[in-house]
């Protein structure tokens, strides 16, 4: 995941794949940033915020969820989960990676869990 979209990757590999995207745009960056740099950051905000929690009524359905990527969004969405009692009884694990493909993201899912 990175602060532009999500790839939701079920194990055992299942049809259900789906990826979730920000609301936020580089077209939206640049047209905010042309009226104020105040209104981009509060308009990214906001569609963060809005990512963040489609992101979060998806993994509420699951026991355990590795969350992964190369940017610090994984983090960030980690830290809004755990304040809420909602996501408690839910194993969250981070993991940093580089930039993965399709193929690449579903073999690093399967390797994780199938060590379990």
């Amino acid at each position: 995941m990175d602060h532009a979209n999500a790839q939701l990757i079920t194990f055992p590999a299942e049809l259900m794949e789906e990826v979730i995207i920000s609301g936020f745009t580089h077209d939206d960056k640049v047209a905010s940033l042309s009226k104020s740099e105040h209104i981009m950051h509060n308009k990214e905000q906001h569609e963060q915020s809005a990512y963040y929690k489609k992101l979060g009524e998806t993994i509420r359905g699951y026991d355990e969820v590795l969350l992964f990527g190369p940017t610090e969004a994984k983090s960030e969405l980690f830290n809004l989960l755990k304040t809420d009692h909602l996501f408690n009884d839910i194993k969250i694990v981070l993991e940093n990676t580089d930039k993965l493909n399709d193929h690449e993201q579903q073999e690093f899912v399967s390797t994780y869990f199938s060590k379990k």
